[in-house]
């Protein structure tokens, strides 16, 4: 379980992938997003816009990322 912090109240699914260094670029989590690897709270998300906060969690090809 790997904790990841921002700075902000919340951050988009898309640029989480990002920021977290699961995805080097904006299409690349576009891709993972949208073919269903990602999953957020234990349910698969395919939305990119989708609003992340503090303790949910993402999990991605069995790793999982905690939002702080």
């Amino acid at each position: 379980m790997n904790n990841i912090k921002i700075e902000s109240e919340f951050i988009k699914l898309e640029q989480f992938l990002k920021f977290a260094a699961i995805a080097q670029t904006g299409g690349m989590a576009k891709e993972m997003i949208q073919s269903g690897c990602v999953l957020v709270n234990g349910e698969v998300e395919t939305r990119r816009g989708k609003k992340l906060y503090p303790n949910d969690v993402v999990e991605v090809e069995g790793d999982k990322y905690v939002v702080e």
